[in-house]
C-alpha cells in the first residue's frame, strides 16, 4: 500500500510536468497578457485579471493530451512503411487504368499518371475519396480495409456525359522479409485501387442490340406481308385473276425490298470486316464520278431532276478501293436526287483543297440539292444504322436506312470524313473530304 500511494504522486508529479511542458506557450502568452492587462490599469491589483490568469492555467494544466495523429496499429512501423516502395509506383505507372495506393485509412499514397489525368491532381496525404465520391466504391474499400477479400464494383454517372465505371479494389500484402519475423502474421499496409472506363463497351454492346433488333424488324415487316397475301391466295383469291395478279405485284415490291437490306447489310459487314486494312489501289475520283453521274442518268430523268457535274478534267487521284468509293458516290448522289427532287437540280463537284506544288492535300466532293432540308435535330444521327428523318419518305423511295452508315465505315477506312450541312426549305449539302494519293 505505501509503494502504491509513493507511486501516485510520482505519476502525478510526471503527468503535471508533461502537461506544463505541452502548454508552456499557452501560459507563457496568458502570463504576458495578464501583465499587460495590470499595467494598463496601473499598479492597484486587480483581482479579476489575476483570476482570469488562474482559470486559464487550470483549465491548461487539465487539458488532455493532444491525440496522435496516426492510429495505434501503425504507429509502431517505421515511416518508410507508411508509403509504398519504388517497386509498388514503377507497376502502378505501368498501368494503362487510372490507378491509386492508399493505405488502411483510404489515404492516397501514390497516384500514377493515368489517375491523375483522369480524376485531376491526387495529393499524396488527402483521402481517396476526394477524387473517387461513388458510394458503392468506397463500401468495397472499406470492406476490403476489413479484411475481405478483393472486390469488383461497377456504375455509371450521368454527369457531364453518360459514362460506364468499374473498379477493382485489392490488398497488397507485403512481402516476408519486410520487417517481419518469420512467423510474425501479414498485415495489408496498402490497397490498390483501379479504374476502367467501360463505356465504348456499353455503346458498342447497345449498338448491336439496337441493330439486331432494327432488322430484325425491318425483315419482319415486308415477311409478315409476303405471308399474308400467300394465305390470300391459297384461300379466298384462290380462283380470282385479278386479285392474283395484283397480289403478285405486292408480293415482288416485298420481295425486292427485303433484297435490297439483306444486300446493304452484307455490304455493311464486308466494310466492317476491312475497317483496319488500308486499301492501297490508286483510283481516279473524277472517273468515278463521271461514270457514277451517267448511270444516275435514267433515275435523274425520271425524277425530273437536272444533274450540274464540275470536276477537273484531268485526273483526281486517290488512294481506295474503286467498288466502295463507287458505293459511296452512288449513295450520297442517289439521295441528293430522291430527296431533293423538289428542287429540280442537284450539283455534284469534285475541287482540290490544300496543298503546295506538289499537288493537293485532299479532294472535297460536294452534294448539293434544293430540296426541303434536314431539320438540325436529325444531322448528328443521320449516319447511324437504320436512323431515318422521315421515315415515310424513306419507305417511299425504298431506302433501307443503312446507305449513309455504309458511306460513313468506307470512308472511315479511307481516312476520309462526311460533312453535312442543311437549312430546312433551302436544301442539303453533303460533302466528303478524302485524301489525295502522294506522288511517287
Amino acid at each position: 500500500m505505501t509503494g502504491e500511494r509513493s507511486a501516485r504522486p510520482a505519476g502525478f508529479r510526471s503527468v503535471l510536468r508533461t502537461r506544463l511542458a505541452a502548454q508552456r506557450w499557452v501560459l507563457v502568452t496568458a502570463l504576458v497578457i495578464a501583465a499587460s492587462a495590470q499595467y494598463a490599469r496601473g499598479l492597484t491589483p486587480s483581482w479579476e485579471i489575476w483570476i482570469a490568469f488562474a482559470v486559464l492555467v487550470s483549465a491548461a494544466l487539465l487539458a488532455p493530451g493532444r491525440r496522435p495523429l496516426m492510429p495505434r496499429r501503425l504507429r509502431g512501423q517505421p515511416q518508410a512503411a507508411m508509403w509504398p516502395d519504388a517497386g509498388m509506383k514503377h507497376l502502378a505507372d505501368a498501368l494503362p487504368a487510372p490507378c491509386f495506393i492508399v493505405d488502411q485509412r483510404g489515404i492516397v499514397r501514390y497516384a500514377n499518371a493515368a489517375a491523375r489525368e483522369r480524376f485531376g491532381a491526387a495529393h499524396p496525404g488527402d483521402p481517396i475519396s476526394f477524387r473517387l465520391r461513388t458510394p458503392a466504391l468506397l463500401e468495397a474499400l472499406d470492406r476490403v480495409i476489413a479484411g475481405e477479400e478483393a472486390q469488383r464494383i461497377g456504375w455509371s454517372e450521368k454527369v457531364p456525359t453518360e459514362q460506364w465505371l468499374e473498379a477493382y479494389v485489392a490488398p497488397i500484402a507485403p512481402l516476408a522479409s519486410e520487417g517481419r519475423a518469420p512467423r510474425q502474421p501479414v498485415t495489408q499496409r496498402f490497397i490498390l485501387v483501379t479504374v476502367q472506363d467501360l463505356s465504348d463497351q456499353h455503346r458498342l454492346e447497345r449498338m448491336r442490340a439496337d441493330f439486331v433488333a432494327n432488322a430484325s424488324h425491318e425483315l419482319r415487316t415486308p415477311l409478315a406481308s409476303l405471308t399474308g397475301f400467300v394465305e390470300t391466295l391459297m384461300g379466298p383469291a384462290k380462283d380470282d385473276p385479278q386479285a392474283r395478279d395484283r397480289f403478285l405485284t405486292i408480293m415482288m415490291q416485298q420481295g425486292e425490298r427485303m433484297r435490297r437490306l439483306i444486300d446493304d447489310l452484307l455490304s455493311l459487314s464486308r466494310v466492317e470486316l476491312k475497317a483496319h486494312v488500308q486499301p492501297n489501289e490508286i483510283v481516279d475520283l473524277a472517273a468515278l464520278l463521271r461514270h457514277t453521274c451517267d448511270t444516275l442518268k435514267p433515275l435523274a430523268d425520271e425524277l425530273g431532276v437536272t444533274i450540274n457535274l464540275s470536276c477537273p478534267d484531268g485526273p483526281c487521284q486517290v488512294r481506295g478501293d474503286r467498288d466502295e468509293l463507287i458505293e459511296v458516290i452512288e449513295n450520297l448522289a442517289e439521295n441528293s436526287l430522291k430527296y431533293g427532287a423538289s428542287g429540280k437540280r442537284v450539283e455534284i463537284d469534285l475541287a482540290p483543297t490544300g496543298g503546295e506544288d506538289e499537288g493537293p492535300a485532299a479532294w472535297v466532293l460536294g452534294f448539293r440539292d434544293h430540296g426541303p432540308g434536314i431539320a438540325p435535330e436529325h444531322v448528328p444521327r443521320l449516319t447511324e444504322r437504320f436512323y431515318r428523318a422521315d421515315i415515310s419518305a424513306s419507305r417511299e423511295m425504298k431506302g433501307t436506312g443503312l446507305g449513309l452508315a455504309i458511306v460513313k465505315h468506307i470512308l472511315t477506312r479511307h481516312k476520309a470524313r462526311l460533312e453535312i450541312e442543311s437549312v430546312p426549305g433551302q436544301g442539303a449539302l453533303f460533302s466528303v473530304r478524302i485524301p489525295a494519293a502522294i506522288p511517287s
